[in-house]
């Protein structure tokens, strides 16, 4: 039997939960953007109407200002998404215990041993779950309702917003097929460039492909896309009762500045790299591997990885690799607008091969990992700004609000 999967998307999230207090914006184009002080300057996300325009999501103010000069700018307010974001999940866990949130607006629903308990067919009860979250917040969602996952993923992008789309067994090969390979869940630009020069570019040319030309050309990703797009993707919805897995822990900042000189980077990447460690040690987990990410003032972003010498769990030797990466890949005084630290290859234990050389080395890692979990303890109960590096004092980057002649100042 035919699993029956739902996947709800929230349309225009953003926008949407914060034209609920302000209903007069509903028929303007309105964008809810970062903090252009902050330089944060960027849309996060638009209504139907600014899409008419062609805004685009990621895109500068100036330039989506440049394509509609009437364009409604709202500042976000995250905690109030993230209210909303668990009221719709809360409305989903009524049909299924199988709810997996895909980001902050979207989820999959496995109801296959549900949904009969609802209504008559799958698409009726994804018109009920539609109708009741539309009833409850205010919000609407598309639903696309298939057999697997990235079908029902590409159901809920197929017709917005507020609307059902089911892809079957019976029509998946003359809708789907159609659709060019863009739409499928993980192909992105660099794999659309590589499908396009083996003159793939539809699902359907996806589908037909020889699997093993695929992998030569794109790696695992190449098989998994095969599959995908012969509708045999099997990747079960996780319970709203596990654990997510931590994949990857990352932390990136937009300086108030550009940064020009390696010292002020090198500040930048141990306060990033300090909080990246800091997350891991309260998941209980290592690191194996260190990527950096550099976004320059033209938004053009580069991304590079490192392998580590051996797991750890300290922001000093993921600073460290991170500061490596960036010596050998950026050239100041180029300007740096951005910085993003990230762990990966993730494990919940740091196996290490030790030879009789290797005493010294471990223990000043133990050393230091004895340290920063003291820091721990002391941003516990003081708060995150109760402690820092001196290196990042009074640099001005946006890195906290330490300051090295503050934490004494008179009380008045």
């Amino acid at each position: 039997m035919d699993r029956v999967i739902f996947h709800s998307d929230c349309n225009s999230f953003y926008s949407s939960v914060e034209l609920l207090s302000r209903p007069e914006l509903r028929d303007v184009p309105v964008a809810v953007c970062g903090d252009p002080e902050s330089r944060h300057g960027i849309i996060l996300a638009k209504n139907e109407p600014a899409k008419r325009f062609g805004v685009q999501t990621a895109e500068t103010i100036v330039s989506a200002k440049r394509k509609c000069p009437g364009l409604v700018l709202l500042p976000s307010h995250h905690d109030l998404y993230r209210e909303y974001s668990k009221r719709v999940n809360a409305i989903y866990a009524r049909y299924t215990e199988f709810v997996e949130p895909f980001g902050i607006d979207e989820s999959w629903l496995d109801v296959t041993a549900s949904w009969h308990l609802f209504g008559s067919s799958p698409g009726a009860v994804a018109q009920q779950l539609r109708r009741a979250v539309k009833a409850e917040t205010g919000l609407t969602v598309s639903v696309g309702v298939s057999f697997n996952k990235v079908f029902a993923k590409l159901g809920s992008d197929y017709k917005k917003p507020d609307a059902v789309t089911q892809f079957t067994r019976e029509n998946y090969k003359r809708v789907v097929w159609a659709l060019p390979v863009t739409s499928l869940l993980y192909v992105g630009r660099s794999a659309a460039k590589t499908l396009a020069g083996l003159g793939i570019r539809t699902i359907g040319e996806l589908a037909a492909a020889d699997p093993a030309v695929l992998t030569a050309a794109l790696g695992k990703l190449g098989g998994e896309l095969s599959r995908y797009a012969r509708g045999e993707d099997d990747s079960p919805v996780r319970s709203i009762y596990d654990k997510p897995e931590v994949k990857s822990v990352g932390n990136g900042l937009t300086f108030p500045h550009d940064l020009t000189d390696i010292d002020e980077a090198r500040s930048a990447l141990f306060a990033l790299a300090d909080e990246v460690a800091s997350r891991l040690r309260a998941h209980g987990m290592w690191a194996s591997s260190v990527q950096l990410s550099v976004k320059d003032p033209q938004m053009k972003l580069i991304t590079r990885q490192a392998p580590l010498p051996s797991p750890v769990c300290t922001g000093r030797e993921l600073a460290q690799a991170a500061l490596a990466l960036l010596a050998a890949n950026w050239r100041f005084p180029a300007p740096v607008r951005a910085l993003t630290v990230t762990a990966l290859n993730l494990s919940h234990s740091a196996p290490e091969q030790l030879t009789l050389f290797d005493e010294g080395a471990s223990s000043r890692s133990d050393k230091h990992e004895r340290l920063e979990k003291s820091l721990d303890a002391i941003r516990g109960k003081y708060g995150h700004a109760a402690i820092a590096g001196a290196s990042v004092l009074n640099r001005g980057l946006g890195l906290g609000k330490l300051s090295i002649d503050d934490p004494r100042k008179k009380r008045e």
